[in-house]
């Protein structure tokens, strides 16, 4: 019993001295292990870049690759739909057009540089007798405006490159007078413009040509305490465009129940305008006509009538009321002149037009 006490004694604590017996092998046990796992990483990535190599699943990364391609090549992608066409001549349908010219900026402030342009539309059943004095208007004033062209389709225009009309045909289908074709025309142009440009021509006729055109067919959309007339010759800025070119509520009214001698082309854009922009609208006309000779279209004027006496008679009289207000510039056009008159036109032009 003593021998074991003073055993004990002299051991002082023998598990501890187990304990420190085992820390020393600790070290070199760990380094084995790291050793071992090691070689298994190396044998692995050596038998995988040999299955690589065997399989071809490289062959099949590149399917991968040519996939993404694919997704980003696709044509029908957000870009393509706010981004400007570079070809007038695009292939997008009156539908897609439409919808496409809708976009509407929330806040005013653009956040680049922009220099408002003005459109000028031409609906034509093909050449343009009069785009001599047009180019001499525009001649200098490169870059504030724009111009399309809506022509029969099998019309081929042969502008020079050098004319402001070069290429600047957009896609068009057949428009008749009077009819709805003509307004979608219209619509065309407008949706393929879509620039600043004046306030359209609305105002109220109660004669037979106004109201009395009026359907009851058409209500509740549209009443006729709300029916307008108005012409194909309008100046309107960029909301009121997409306002035209959106629309969908009055749009089949119009085309099912105004028909001759309800010529919607004179109806519909004044109306629907007077029922969802009112304030907008100057309710008068900015082009110079001459109805006094009577029927259904206004005095065409030739070679013979141009003189400097016949501009007088236009300018005569110049004060009409705008906004409320008295003003004397009355009228920016006039129409409607015979391919005869363009000669005189051209020769009178700086002093009466200014240009």
């Amino acid at each position: 019993m003593q021998s074991r006490v003073v055993s004990l004694e002299e051991g002082k604590d023998p598990a501890v001295s187990i304990k420190a017996s085992q820390s020393k092998s600790s070290p070199i046990r760990l380094l084995q292990l790291f050793l071992l796992f090691l070689a298994i990483c190396i044998s692995f990535s050596i038998i995988s870049m040999y299955t690589i190599k065997r399989s071809g699943v490289q062959t099949a990364g590149t399917a991968v690759k040519s996939a993404f391609k694919h997704c980003f090549d696709e044509p029908n992608t957000l870009d393509r739909w706010i981004r400007r066409p570079s070809n007038l001549l695009h292939k997008m349908s009156d539908e897609e057009l439409f919808w496409r010219a809708s976009f509407v900026p929330r806040i005013k402030k653009y956040p680049f540089k922009r220099v408002p342009k003005i459109a000028f539309m031409f609906l034509t059943k093909g050449p343009l007798p009069l785009a001599p004095l047009w180019e001499k208007f525009l001649k200098g004033h490169e870059g504030l405006y724009s111009v399309y062209i809506h022509s029969m389709p099998t019309f081929e225009a042969k502008f020079p490159p050098s004319s402001v009309f070069h290429r600047r045909q957009i896609p068009s289908q057949i428009s008749e007078w009077g009819k709805m074709s003509m307004c979608d025309a219209e619509r065309r142009l407008l949706a393929n413009a879509l620039l600043d440009i004046l306030n359209e021509r609305a105002f109220d006729d109660h004669g037979p040509y106004g109201r009395g055109r009026y359907n009851e067919n058409m209500a509740p959309e549209v009443n006729i305490t709300n029916w307008r007339k108005g012409s194909q010759w309008f100046e309107i800025n960029r909301k009121l465009a997409v306002n035209i070119v959106e629309d969908t509520t009055f749009y089949p009214k119009f085309e099912e129940f105004c028909k001759p001698h309800c010529y919607v082309d004179e109806h519909y854009f004044p109306t629907m305008l007077t029922i969802r922009t009112a304030p907008l609208l100057a309710n008068r006309t900015l082009t110079w006509v001459d109805w006094s000779r009577g029927g259904a279209h206004p005095a065409t004027f030739g070679r013979a009538d141009i003189k400097e006496e016949f501009f007088k008679k236009v300018h005569e009289d110049m004060h009409c009321i705008y906004n409320n207000q008295s003003t004397s510039i009355c009228f920016l056009f006039a129409r409607k002149f015979a391919p005869s008159a363009l000669e005189p036109l051209l020769h009178i032009s700086r002093n009466v037009l200014g240009f």
